[in-house]
Parts: C-alpha cells; structure tokens; sequence
C-alpha cells in the first residue's frame, strides 16, 4: 500500500524547510514566488494535493458553519415543505455571516451518532420533530453549542426556539367549530415509532412524541369549547407519507358518516389531502374544510389555497443560526407565536 505523501516530503524535495513548506500553501504572500514555484513543483511532482483543510480548520477553533440535524433520512430536507422553508431561513442567514451548512442524518442510530461525532462545525440546529431527546442526547457529548427548534418535552438547561403545540392547535380547532363544524377528524403525526393507523386515547395518553400528543389536546380542548365531546373525533396517526394520508383518508370517506372538516397535523399533510380528495371530486371546502399546521409557501398556491396555522418559520431558522454564529454563553429559550392564515380550504360546513 502506497504511503500517503507528507507536506514533510514535499519541503524535503524542494530543499526548504517544513514551515516554509507550510506557508507556500497556507500564507503564499510572505514566500518569494521563486522559492513558492519550486515547492508547488515539488507537490506536483510527489502528488501532494495540499494540506488537510480539516486540520486547518480545528487548529483555528472555529470553522463558520453550522451543522443540520434530524433523524429522518437525508431526503427529508429537500422533500418536506416544512423543512425546505426552515433551511431557506437558515441559508439566508448563512449567507448574512459567510457561514456554510452540513446537512447531518443517517438510516439508523449508529450512523447518526458517527455524522454528529465527526461533523466539523461550530454548532448544531436540531429538528426535534421526531426523537428530540435522542439528538440532545448525541449532540451534548460533542461539547459544542446547540439549539432544538422545539420547546415542548426538552428541560430549561436545553437553548430552544419553537412555539406553544397545544395553544397553536386549539387556535385551529376553534376555527373550524366556530364555523359550525361538528364532525371532524385529526390527521396526526407519529405518535411513536413504527405505527400509522387510527389511534385511542390510551394511546395518546403514552405518546413517545409529545408535540404530536399536545397538538391533539390543543385540538380537542377547541371541540370541548364548542361543546363538542372530544371522544367522537377518530385520529389517525400517519408518518407524513402520502400512502399513510391517504389509507386514513380511504377509510374517513368509505364511513357512513364522513367528516365535515379534517385537522390537519401538517400542511404537508393537509396538502396531500387535497389532491386525495381533488382527484375523488370531493369538494374543499363545499364538502369537507380542510386546516394545515405550519405556514409553508406551498400552501399559498395550493388547489384551494390551504387555511393554516403558521409558524414563525423564517424568525425560528434565522434566529437559531444567528445564535450558533454569534457564539451562545447559556442556554436561551423562547416561544414564538403564531399566525391563524385563511384561506379558501375552510368554510361553513354545507
């Protein structure tokens, strides 16, 4: 096996020393262009492609970039709209300081933990969508700082951005019941790992995920208000896929008795119902309203246009990448508020 050629071996064979060696590369001004054009032919000759930025890079302490983390697969940042929006903000406020992103996922744990060991950055953002206690548990061994985009089911000593799940999700239930709405239906997130399908409420009760479980409250104390009784509301726990959406949205309008209004967990969702029902020549809103959760541009344009709950998205991913950038003495914690946007998905039931 052929020995890796060393900056030493280059300054050998130029007739320098391994400093000057160094500087022909790192500070090319300070070394006279003769001396600097035998080094780089030197290199040339030996194959030397130059020093490891990577330990440039520690040597100095900071590296100007920030680290991505989710435990999703890698496709997730590119496909979900709710993330796409989010890394939009984060890259803007990249460019504002010159800073670079690496984006950090993995298939199974293992590798997650080897992604967030070996990634040289100056700190993290965590997608704490899903096994939020997971990631703070790897990050925190890297010693470096972090901030989860959730505030909900993370301790005080955590930095987090996010919002108020249960508040943000009864401001859209009330929506839909002061519209006079009564029969609806909960489209939900994962509720723990590895399980879609309709859901009780022992079942919520020990959700592994408590943004999905404090959305459902959120939802159901709106129906209580309007003096609906929770417990005839079906929830089906989806894992954001289109085939999930749609096997409960199969069984919702196969009933005797369809919703009127679907609350939907995301616009992600929500989106992926409209064309279900669109394509069933199912009338939204004539026949059944349709609400999303989070505020992502794809709702705007959407057929119809999608009434949602938006989140703060581009203030959460500036702010956080702002607080990686700017350096982060202790833990800073804040809840953002939302925005009810409606549009022409909701109406008065028919």
């Amino acid at each position: 096996m052929k020995r890796a050629i060393k900056l030493s071996d280059v300054a050998k064979a130029a007739g320098v020393s391994q400093g000057t060696a160094s500087n022909a590369f790192n500070r090319p001004e300070i070394v006279r262009p003769e001396v600097r054009e035998r080094i780089e032919a030197a290199a040339r000759e030996l194959g030397y492609a130059g020093p490891d930025p990577k330990g440039r890079l520690l040597r100095a302490g900071k590296v100007n970039a920030i680290g991505v983390v989710t435990t999703s697969p890698l496709g997730y940042f590119f496909e979900d709209p709710y993330a796409r929006a989010i890394m939009t903000s984060i890259s803007e406020a990249c460019d504002v300081h010159g800073a670079g992103i690496s984006l950090v996922s993995a298939a199974n744990e293992e590798k997650l933990a080897w992604n967030i060991q070996s990634a040289i950055v100056d700190g993290f953002i965590l997608f704490c969508i899903e096994g939020g206690a997971r990631l703070v548990e790897l990050t925190r061994e890297r010693r470096l700082p972090f901030i989860a985009l959730q505030l909900e089911g993370l301790d005080e000593t955590i930095s987090a951005i996010g919002i108020d799940e249960f508040s943000s999700a009864r401001t859209a239930g009330r929506h839909i019941m002061a519209l006079g709405h009564r029969d609806v239906a909960i489209l939900a997130l994962e509720l723990t790992e590895g399980h879609i399908g309709p859901v009780s409420e022992t079942e919520v009760d020990a959700a592994l995920y408590s943004t999905t479980r404090n959305r459902i409250r959120g939802y159901q104390a709106a129906m209580v208000e309007f003096g609906v009784d929770a417990a005839t509301a079906p929830i089906f726990e989806t894992d954001h896929t289109s085939a999930s959406v749609e096997a409960a949205l199969a069984e919702l309008f196969g009933s005797d008795r369809p919703p009127t209004a679907l609350l939907c967990m995301s616009d992600r969702v929500g989106l992926i119902a409209l064309d279900w029902l669109r394509a069933r020549k199912i009338s939204v809103p004539g026949d059944v309203s349709v609400i999303g959760f989070d505020g992502v541009p794809d709702g705007e344009i959407s057929n119809p246009p999608l009434t949602t709950v938006a989140q703060p998205i581009a203030a959460m991913g500036r702010q956080a990448a702002d607080m990686i950038l700017g350096g982060m003495n202790e833990p800073h914690r804040e809840q953002l508020p939302v925005d009810l946007i409606v549009r022409a998905s909701t109406a008065a039931p028919g």
